[in-house]
């Protein structure tokens, strides 16, 4: 097990503990947590967390808007020299932001701007590297940036803008591979680019030039450390597929005959990545006071996430960890599909994966024509990117449909785990906080998770950002899950982030542009499929049946409003939970002849409420404020309210097994007198 701690400004959230596990999210285990000069160590008591109290409809939250200093929010572009002094302040510490911001422990890192100055001054010839590279890219982007500024004084600028997307795309694939990732880092930041350019630049996420095969074919050798043929009986004279970094071949191991892709770095692609790294962050420096002012955005914590993110993915021993991490969280999901990584043939240029053999969702023909139900595919698709992003916070960053497949089978296929993001615990908790405050209308938290979450500065005060928000989400959401769509949430969004200084973090970028792409893909292959409709049952299952604590509390938030018991919201969790459930054992995946192999595989076959009834049997005995609420909400307008408990003991009859969950509550008991004795004597103290 190993210790793994940050420094933290006592006015920072917390982020770093003990991790036994490869890459998990903090706050999972015991935390050791150090603030300034003085440690702290957190233990997560589930006992302590579940008996929170609806009356703390926000405690989840940081502290309350009204308890620290508010700074203005203001749209683009106007000046506050006291808030463009705080955060030029800030800016010199961009990594320490984004460490905070993301609260998940980093044991090791391979970006900062000092490693990527040092790898870069310390080469020969450096100087004259540098300069000839920065003359080139000044020429490119100048020319452009002089051809703009033409359109705009003869006033065709709008007439022109699809034929300038169109030249910029072809201008970043001239300049190379890092202007190729930042053009496709762009087409996921709304914040940053107006649309029409970045529906151009999402070209560049599927249309790259390729590189020769002999170059690839000696980079294999090299991290073999053999011939080709000793490895390979056979392998494509074509590339499957070719990206920004690398590409990617088929071929056929000799020994064992199992056909494998292998994907390969493009060459000598490493000086070039540091060195415009360099000259990326070095702009940002010179430009961050006007980016702050103006923009309202940190140009070096900007240029610092992309570069973070662009060594990792050429890093390929990262990559195939990340496979493995994939591999492990659906080990038990038999509608999931991982290909295996083949350890003894990769290096950090050369991957060696097992080949799948599917069928692309570039191609909807193809999959209809094959027989596969469009619609559980859909479904499975669905709920394995929901399990990734609230479930595990280990989610694919790049889902566009050339990384997915469908199998004959009916499951899902995700491949090139290069571009991963890592959500913490707090992350998904707060995550999970939005679609509760969604559910209740509460619009002021909803603008308070958007500060949590780093898309506002801390502090800011987010009041002028609300009846925006409430007016997004009732426009959208008032249409009914028929209509409702991301892709319109986000249009509206993103005019939003364009009038006020909101910065989308790098991570949550990647999570809108993974749910606008397989909402993309799920239109493409079934026009009239809604969404919602199955991300709706997921999320309602989550919050009946995961022991989590911190989804216990948001479940008793939903079913609390102004303290009053929403007996329709539970009846509709329950049918939604059990249409997610029903949606699932639909899947031709889960009809195995294999059944020695299905035994370890978790399917459920009905909505297990057990160890739900007894956590709440376990907070009406011991937490009187629940206890009073409920009461109340059985005796609401001077009648027993027995019908309302009918109703919703005949959604779950077929699925509750009563001898089971008394059982569970017995064997409980213990444990729950002991609880009540100390919240007794503790409540007797206090009143001393």
């Amino acid at each position: 097990m190993e210790l793994c701690t940050t420094q933290v400004p006592s006015s920072s959230t917390i982020m770093c503990g003990y991790f036994p596990l490869r890459r998990p999210p903090c706050f999972e285990k015991d935390c050791v947590i150090l603030v300034k000069d003085y440690s702290i160590t957190r233990q997560n008591d589930r006992r302590k967390q579940i008996l929170a109290r609806t009356s703390s409809n926000s405690a989840s939250s940081t502290a309350s808007p009204g308890s620290q200093r508010k700074v203005p929010l203001r749209k683009r572009g106007e000046k506050d020299a006291t808030t463009s002094s705080n955060l030029l302040e800030k800016s010199s510490s961009a990594m320490e932001q984004l460490d905070f911001e993301r609260g998940v422990c980093v044991p090791f890192r391979k970006y900062t701007p000092e490693t990527v100055r040092n790898k870069v001054l310390e080469s020969r010839g450096a100087i004259l590297s540098l300069i000839g590279r920065g003359v080139k890219i000044v020429w490119s982007l100048g020319l452009y940036w002089s051809a703009l500024v033409y359109d705009f004084v003869v006033g065709q600028d709008q007439e022109v803008v699809p034929y300038r997307a169109r030249q910029l795309r072809n201008i970043l694939c001239d300049l190379g591979p890092s202007f190729i990732k930042a053009g496709q880092v762009l087409a996921n930041r709304p914040d940053i680019i107006r649309e029409d350019y970045m529906n151009e630049l999402c070209i560049l996420q599927d249309d790259v030039p390729s590189f020769p095969n002999q170059e690839a074919f000696t980079i294999i050798e090299e991290e073999l450390g053999k011939p080709l043929e000793t490895v390979f009986s056979k392998i494509s004279s074509r590339t499957i597929a070719a990206a920004s970094l690398g590409q990617v071949y088929r071929a056929t191991l000799r020994d064992s005959g199992e056909d494998v892709a292998i994907k390969v770095q493009r060459p000598e692609i490493e000086p070039i990545i540091y060195r415009d790294l360099f000259l990326f962050r070095n702009l940002a420096s010179f430009l961050n006071g006007i980016s702050l002012q103006k923009l309202g955005c940190n140009a070096e914590l900007i240029v610092d996430e992309f570069g973070e993110k662009l060594l990792e993915e050429l890093d390929y021993t990262l990559e195939a960890r990340n496979i493995e991490d994939f591999l492990e969280n659906f080990k038990n999901d038999p509608t999931v599909k991982i290909p295996r990584v083949y350890r003894q043939l990769s290096g950090s240029r050369v991957l060696v994966m097992e080949w799948i053999d599917g069928i692309r969702c570039t191609n909807p023909q193809a999959i209809r024509e094959a027989g596969i139900d469009v619609n559980g595919f859909l479904t499975v698709g669905v709920s394995a990117a929901l399990r990734q992003l609230l479930e595990f916070g280990l989610f694919h960053g790049d889902p566009h449909p050339g990384n997915i497949f469908a199998m004959r089978d009916g499951r899902i296929a995700y491949v090139d785990f290069g571009n991963v993001a890592v959500l913490s615990q707090q992350n998904k908790q707060i995550l999970i906080d939005a679609v509760v405050h969604a559910v209740n209308e509460d619009y002021v938290e909803m603008a308070n998770d958007f500060t949590r979450l780093g898309f506002l500065a801390s502090g800011t005060d987010v009041s002028p950002i609300v009846p925006a928000l409430e007016a997004i989400w009732q426009n959208s959401a008032g249409k009914g899950l028929a209509d409702f769509n991301f892709r319109s949430v986000t249009g509206k969004f993103n005019q939003l982030v364009y009038q006020y200084p909101i910065r989308i973090p790098e991570r949550f970028s990647l999570v809108i542009r993974s749910l606008l792409t397989q909402e993309g893909i799920c239109f493409t292959l079934e026009p009239d499929f809604k969404f919602l409709e199955v991300a709706y049952p997921y999320v309602a299952k989550r919050l009946l049946t995961d022991p989590n604590p911190a989804l216990r509390e948001r479940l008793i938030q939903v079913l609390f409003k102004d303290g009053v018991f929403q007996w329709k919201r539970l009846e509709n969790l329950i049918v939604l939970a059990k249409e997610n459930v029903a949606r699932m054992n639909r899947n031709p995946a889960l009809k195995v002849t294999n059944m020695q192999k299905s035994r370890n595989w978790q399917v459920e076959r009905k909505l297990d409420l057990t160890d739900t009834i007894k956590d709440g049997a376990r907070t009406f005995v011991i937490d009187a404020g629940i206890r009073r609420q409920l009461l109340l909400a059985l005796t609401e307008d001077s009648k027993l309210h027995i019908q309302e408990l009918v109703d919703v003991y005949r959604l779950v009859e077929d699925d509750v097994n009563l001898p089971s969950v008394a059982f569970e509550v017995l064997r409980d008991l213990p444990a729950v007198t002991r609880d009540v004795m100390l919240s007794w004597s503790e409540s007797i103290l206090s009143d001393r």
